[in-house]
């Protein structure tokens, strides 16, 4: 944590809450930190995220899709291990389909998040569409107090865009990046057409940023049609 990450906590309402003794997990009134980083992609597309500490599973992955940038298209899970286990939990959307190959997923909207990130530097892997297999790395960097009128999640902090929605994973991106460095390629109308002509993976704008209600996104996703 920087001097101006702490400055910008407390200008939005946020304090740091270290006080030598104090239990960060006893205070009703306090969020939680996370640094999500985009894996295997360099230079780093990451975010910084302050989540309210009653949240579960699903509150945050909704906050992990939006702060990104993606759309909550396709499946995803947190693969995570429990103070004390072994071997790591998946925590997402379980598999109703039955299909026999995929890991057991426990869903996370009845699961705390702090029944797993009850430590700071505790980490797990989010990963996002079995398809393109996008991996990010969640970790918990802190637990801070907050106003009682300040909105909470929100992202403060951050670099890049995150890749667009079905561009075909890691080397699908770094094609598509190279498609658009060279104006003479065929490809370069069509992919500059199909991303959008604003689309620029340098660009990061946290002001921008709007989160979406979790129980709203979990209606759209298993209630309507």
């Amino acid at each position: 944590m920087t001097k101006r990450d702490n400055k910008n906590l407390t200008e939005c309402g946020y304090i740091m809450n270290y006080e030598k003794g104090m239990n960060p997990l006893s205070s009703k009134n306090r969020v939680l930190q996370f640094r999500i980083e985009l894996s295997e992609i360099l230079p780093l597309i990451w975010r910084r995220i302050l989540v309210p500490s009653d949240s579960n599973f699903w509150d945050l992955h909704v906050a992990i899709q939006d702060s990104m940038g993606w759309l909550d298209y396709h499946l995803h899970h947190f693969e995570i291990r429990g103070k004390g286990k072994k071997t790591e939990d998946h925590i997402g959307i379980p598999d109703f389909e039955g299909f026999e190959e995929i890991h057991e997923v426990l869903p996370g909207w009845e699961i705390p998040v702090l029944d797993y990130f009850n430590d700071l530097g505790v980490t797990a892997r989010y990963l996002y569409d079995y398809g393109d297999s996008w991996w990010h790395t969640v970790q918990l960097e802190g637990y801070l107090s907050k106003e009682k009128k300040v909105r909470c999640p929100i992202c403060i902090d951050g670099a890049r865009s995150c890749p667009p929605e079905d561009s075909g994973g890691v080397g699908g991106y770094y094609g598509l990046l190279d498609v658009l460095a060279d104006i003479k390629n065929e490809e370069y109308e069509r992919m500059r057409t199909w991303v959008g002509k604003d689309w620029n993976p340098e660009k990061f704008d946290k002001s921008s940023i709007k989160f979406d209600y979790p129980y709203k996104r979990w209606k759209i996703t298993f209630l309507e049609e």
